[in-house]
């Protein structure tokens, strides 16, 4: 079965004396989305890569062109020349200035489809549901909704300086877990690596913790690349690999926090944008964003059957049935 015909094309990339294999590409990505997954495995920055044997139609083949129309055989080696930069952090940073990435779909029927429903990006999901490993940290329990909380800036300030980790945890972070834990079922999903999550958790007490317990932990493996007409090429937090894996979360029943809008563009309805914490030491005495959080999410679950029918972006002016009810009479 060739890549044509599975939709899944696989490219090993010769660099610098080293091969990297690329996987997670389909006939639908573009060249440009190539060099993002390139990017992450060597940290040449896209703008600083030259594909040399990347041809179509006797060119090199431009940024807005599809990998299916290149024919590519698979396990296709690519040459590429391209030089490090100091500025680049990490081999999974994504980078400031991509540029215009053009849509070259043929079927222009296929920009009014929502990015949520796109074909390319379920089959991304449907692969991470085959191949991504979740470690189970506690079993999920019956009847829970689930919380699925990003940390960079929505529960620690990673940039500020401090003595302690103390000192950049969000205000009532543990308050804030303690009360979402009766009704909620509670997962970490940060786009960084595993080892990092880890340690950020141990270090603001979390894993540990007494009165909560998370029932696992997401990394930026879990995430998938999409091409956004707005922002380019970029990496997102698809809720359908957790949907995958467990029956018994659903968009019914699942919210989740992040300070970066971008991240939920797979699943709108059922992310709620959070206040971004920054500048702990200027902030962390005045900080109630998790206080009033979880008013709404004890409220939510003890008030709607269906997450799909709420309004996450008006949050803040929520008010439960029962409440309304007493208010209109």
């Amino acid at each position: 079965m060739d890549q044509q015909s599975t939709g899944e094309i696989s490219i090993i990339v010769k660099w610098s004396g080293k091969e990297y294999p690329i996987e997670d590409l389909t006939v639908h990505d573009t060249v440009a989305v190539l060099k993002h997954e390139i990017c992450k495995k060597t940290q040449v920055k896209p703008e600083r890569q030259k594909l040399l044997n990347l041809k179509h139609k006797g060119k090199f083949a431009t940024d807005d062109i599809r990998l299916g129309l290149l024919e590519l055989k698979p396990n296709f080696k690519l040459m590429m020349v391209g030089s490090l930069e100091v500025d680049i952090e990490e081999a999974s940073s994504k980078p400031d200035d991509i540029g215009n990435v053009i849509n070259d779909l043929d079927n222009d029927d296929d920009d009014k489809v929502p990015l949520e429903n796109k074909e390319v990006y379920l089959a991304k999901i449907n692969k991470r549901v085959r191949e991504y490993h979740i470690n189970e940290l506690n079993p999920p329990r019956e009847g829970k909704r689930l919380l699925v909380l990003d940390i960079d800036y929505t529960l620690f300030d990673h940039r500020s300086a401090a003595e302690n980790g103390a000192e950049l945890m969000r205000p009532y972070l543990h308050e804030f877990l303690t009360s979402a834990y009766e009704h909620y079922d509670i997962a970490i999903w940060s786009a960084t690596s595993m080892k990092w999550i880890v340690e950020k958790m141990k270090l603001l007490g979390v894993t540990s913790h007494s009165d909560y317990k998370l029932v696992f932990m997401l990394d930026s493996e879990a995430m998938i690349t999409v091409h956004c007409p707005v922002r380019g090429v970029i990496e997102v937090k698809p809720l359908g690999v957790i949907w995958g894996k467990y029956e018994q979360y659903s968009s019914k029943n699942t919210i989740m926090f992040d300070d970066l809008r971008r991240n939920f563009l797979m699943n709108p309805k059922s992310g709620l944008r959070i206040k971004p914490f920054a500048g702990a030491h200027l902030n962390r005495h005045k900080d109630k964003e998790l206080l009033k959080l979880s008013k709404y999410l004890r409220d939510i679950a003890e008030n709607s059957d269906d997450f799909n029918e709420l309004n996450h972006k008006k949050w803040e002016s929520y008010k439960p049935k029962k409440r309304r009810e007493l208010a209109d009479e």
